[in-house]
Formats: C-alpha cells, sequence, structure tokens
C-alpha cells in the first residue's frame, strides 16, 4: 500500500515538473517576440517617416508633372512629318509656358534639406571604395562642363545626359516618366525629358 501511495506521488510530481518545464518553454518565445518588438519600434518609426518623406517629395514631382502635361496640351500638336523647325519652335514655346507658370521657382522647392540628406546617404551606402571611385570618373568624365546649375534654365543641347545607374535608381524615389535624374558633376538635376528645362538640382549629391 505504502509502496502505490509512493508512486503516485512521484507521478504527480514527475507530473507536475513536466508541466512547469513545458509553461518555461513557452513563455520563452513570447518574452522573445515581445522584447524584438520593443526593440522594433524605433526602427519602425523611423521608416515610416522615411517613406512619408518619400512619398511628400513624389508628390512634388507630381505635382511639377501635372502641371506641365497640361501646358503641353495647350500647345498646337505637331503633325507627325514636323520638320526640325517646327519641333524646335514646340519645344521653345513649351518651355517659355512652363517658365511663365512657375515665375517663382527657385532651388531646394523640390529637393527640400530632408529629401536631399536622404539621397546623399542612399549614395553613400551604395557606393563605397572602389565602387565610389569608378561612378565618380564616369561621373566627371561626362561632357557637362557649362550646364547652368539654375532652376527654370534649359539643359543645353551640346551637354552630354549622364545616365544613373540602374541600382542607384532603384533606390532613389521614384520619378513620373516626364522627368529624369541628371548628375553634373557632383551635383544632381531633376531635368524635364522634352522641355529640357532644370526643374530643380541638389548640390553634392556625389560625395
Amino acid at each position: 500500500m505504502r509502496q502505490k501511495i509512493a508512486d503516485s506521488a512521484a507521478s504527480i510530481y514527475k507530473a507536475a515538473a513536466l508541466l512547469l518545464l513545458a509553461v518555461a518553454a513557452l513563455s520563452i518565445p513570447f518574452a522573445s517576440v515581445a522584447k524584438g518588438q520593443i526593440q522594433d519600434a524605433p526602427q519602425t518609426s523611423a521608416s515610416v517617416k522615411t517613406d512619408a518623406m518619400i512619398a511628400r517629395f513624389e508628390g512634388r514631382v507630381k505635382e511639377y508633372s501635372v502641371l506641365r502635361e497640361r501646358l503641353e496640351d495647350k500647345l498646337p500638336k505637331l503633325p507627325k512629318d514636323a520638320t526640325p523647325e517646327q519641333i524646335k519652335a514646340h519645344k521653345a514655346a513649351f518651355e517659355e509656358l512652363v517658365r511663365a507658370a512657375r515665375p517663382n521657382a527657385k532651388q531646394g522647392q523640390l529637393f527640400t534639406p530632408d529629401i536631399a540628406a536622404h539621397i546623399r546617404k542612399t549614395i553613400r551606402t551604395l557606393y563605397t571604395g572602389q565602387k565610389l571611385q569608378a561612378l565618380r570618373e564616369e561621373i566627371m568624365e561626362a561632357e557637362t562642363a557649362g550646364v547652368p546649375l539654375r532652376v527654370n534654365y534649359t539643359y543645353p543641347e551640346s551637354k552630354e545626359l549622364t545616365q544613373i545607374p540602374p541600382t542607384l535608381l532603384l533606390k532613389l524615389p521614384q520619378l513620373p516618366k516626364q522627368v529624369k535624374y541628371r548628375f553634373v558633376g557632383r551635383h544632381m538635376l531633376l531635368v524635364d525629358r522634352e522641355n529640357g528645362l532644370i526643374v530643380d538640382y541638389m548640390l553634392n549629391a556625389l560625395p
């Protein structure tokens, strides 16, 4: 009889011990998740702020693209067999319309300090060491001397249009099809693809 009681007590103790171990094991993942959530919260908050900043920039560029589309629609349509002279005249008229619609445009209205800092940081993160040196050489070799760093001025047709490396382009804020990023030396420009106007620019984008 005593042996049965002892065996029963041992079984109860063993079951209780196993239950305690199971509870402890289950509590570890939950504690880790809770701790991870607390640690990740600042990163999530920073990411949200960055996304909002990028969205504001893309919105400003979108406003420009909507404006220039509306202005272009006011111009007479070019015939399919337009001559070079007609194309040139159309482009000049388009430029003047956009300039007149943005009389107070100035540097930094689209490339505000926050987005400019973000773009500089993005470039520094992607390009270091030899990769940065190669990018510098490629950009500096482009024939862009004499391109005016002035908003509402035309990017000269005689000057080279630098292409943004695809890897970098994927990391930059997205632009509507009417506007392109361009490097002129270390500086980055927003240039209208069709009329050639410099929409905005930021200094020292390239480290």
